[in-house]
């Protein structure tokens, strides 16, 4: 019986064997084909691939050329470029070896306080670095400490940093990356060459957007992607988000307006309409039960605020009345970013349209 129970054991266990070395062939495969984001996968390489920054990039590419490159503070709305511009400009000056040794950066998730300036920025800029890279090329005998969101850092620890600026400038290279460079003290903004990042012209983020479809040989609507522009308002990175979102969303069918719409929020045109009629010559009753069904629907208060914004601009109505419904679309913004109840701010803002409306009729 023992001989029995053995010989079935270790027949088991050969049995197992193969399913295990298939497995692990299976995982080998699922580590190939490694699902990666299309906001890094198209992330520029290289200066040259960065798009509609002209003066930025002829900076950037005299200093790859050879000339030293100063301290650099980019501002700009969100998603035109700037940290993929500098993080391309160090890749080409290090290449990938000394990349990691010569670069820091430092995002608004870690910690920057006074403490890590005074300690890890401080003596990442003292180490002195040699002008030569591993595989022989000449390289700029600097660092660079890349502060992305460089706005969120705190008064005394932008302070700091203004000395640490000067005094290590024979060794280090700051770039500053912010979205408003009003919060950056005038001190740090006067030792920096300061570059404003435009948002992206909507021929050069369509264009963008078709090449990356090119090459994902996705099925595509020229009124999808026109949408997708819109959408994105300038912002490169939301647009391939929206676009990715799109892809695996509606894997065999084409990406259509419609499809577009959905996944970015936006409130559908008919909605806003029908809210803006019942304002013009509804009732109270109807505005409240219209806002209520509005909000369960689950609509963002802040995208209904952006689009009655751009509907109002173009109304016939006086410019008395325009100014009144704006300066209280301007309160109603500020309540919404101060976490106020998104249902009553709105209701409040459709009453305001509708005493504008009644004194026009």
């Amino acid at each position: 019986m023992q001989a029995f129970l053995k010989g079935s054991s270790s027949q088991s266990v050969k049995a197992q064997k193969p399913s295990s070395s298939s497995s692990s062939s299976s995982s080998a495969g699922e580590k190939k084909q490694k699902a990666v984001p299309w906001v890094e996968k198209y992330r520029p390489k290289c200066v040259d691939e960065v798009a509609f920054q002209e003066e930025v990039v002829a900076v950037l590419k005299k200093s790859l050329e050879g000339a030293d490159l100063p301290n650099l503070l980019f501002y700009g709305p969100p998603g035109t470029g700037k940290t993929s511009t500098i993080l391309a400009a160090a890749r080409e000056l290090y290449g990938p070896e000394l990349y990691r040794q010569r670069v820091l950066e430092l995002n608004a998730s870690d910690e920057r306080g006074i403490q890590v300036i005074r300690e890890k920025v401080k003596n990442f800029a003292q180490l002195t670095a040699a002008g030569t890279r591993p595989d022989g090329k000449s390289c700029p005998p600097f660092k660079i400490i890349i502060l992305d969101e460089a706005d969120s850092m705190t008064g005394a620890a932008q302070a700091a940093l203004r000395r640490t600026m000067e005094k290590e400038s024979r060794t280090t290279r700051f770039c500053l990356i912010c979205n408003y460079v009003s919060r950056i003290i005038e001190p740090l903004t006067s030792r920096c060459s300061k570059f404003r990042f435009k948002p992206l012209a909507n021929d050069i983020q369509q264009e963008r957007l078709l090449d990356i479809c090119g090459k994902e040989n996705l099925k595509y609507s020229k009124e999808g992607i026109e949408a997708l522009v819109k959408v994105s308002e300038g912002d490169l990175r939301k647009a391939i988000t929206y676009l990715q979102s799109a892809a695996r969303l509606n894997t065999e069918r084409e990406i259509t307006e419609q499809i577009i719409i959905e996944i970015a929020g936006v409130v559908p045109a008919k909605v806003i309409e029908t809210l803006l009629q019942i304002c013009y010559k509804g009732t109270f009753e109807k505005l409240e039960v219209s806002v209520k069904d509005m909000i369960d629907q689950g609509y963002a208060a802040t995208n209904v605020l952006n689009q009655l914004h751009d509907i109002i601009i173009d109304e016939k109505l006086s410019d008395k009345q325009k100014s009144v419904i704006t300066e209280k679309m301007a309160e109603v913004d500020k309540c919404l970013a101060d976490g106020a109840d998104e249902y009553l701010q709105l209701l409040s803002l459709c009453s305001v349209i509708m005493q504008q409306a009644t004194q026009n009729s």
